[in-house]
């Protein structure tokens, strides 16, 4: 039986809970220097994502393969066309085709599948029991209105508390949350 890659919904939120402004836009989200990008990839070995998250990444990166090197799915009812390499568009059945990926054996041992931005997606995942942990890089900033970082969940969700830290030169706060089975 093939070990089973968790999902984790891992996000920068405002202090009100919005992953970006009106408009998209996440300029307010500092780079803190204390946070260590090379480790934070390297725990994954896939990335998941909307398609509005997919067209910010795109536009920053390129889209001629998966985003931050990594195999990327990307769930989307309207984009057409043919995938760059390493992007695979997933437009039908999402939950039994995320429900797939997750049964995939990791690249190495302890990696895991990243849900990256897409309130909607991240919402509907989490109600049908594919999200395995959420954790939040909570930004010191109340944005007022903007994008929620969990759009439509259609019930409540028990989390469990599993690990904090506070990055002291730009006030965030990442938390780490089990979600409860």
């Amino acid at each position: 039986m093939p070990t089973r890659r968790p999902l984790r919904y891992q996000v920068a939120t405002s202090l009100d809970g919005y992953l970006a402004g009106p408009n998209g836009e996440f300029d307010w989200i500092p780079m803190d220097p204390d946070l260590d990008f090379a480790a934070l990839f390297g725990r994954f070995d896939g990335l998941l994502m909307g398609r509005k998250t997919w067209e910010t990444v795109a536009a920053m990166h390129g889209s001629g393969g998966g985003a931050f090197g990594l195999p990327t799915w990307v769930v989307s009812a309207t984009l057409t066309g043919r995938a760059p390499p390493g992007v695979t568009l997933i437009d039908r059945d999402v939950a039994a085709q995320v429900r797939a990926l997750k049964e995939l054996p990791p690249s190495s041992p302890g990696k895991e599948l990243w849900l990256h931005g897409g309130g909607v997606l991240a919402a509907s995942l989490l109600d049908a029991g594919l999200v395995d942990t959420i954790e939040l890089a909570v930004i010191p900033i109340a944005l007022g209105r903007g994008i929620p970082f969990l759009a439509g969940a259609r019930r409540r969700h028990a989390l469990r508390l599993e690990a904090h830290r506070v990055y002291p030169k730009t006030g965030t706060t990442l938390l780490t949350y089990a979600v409860a089975k």
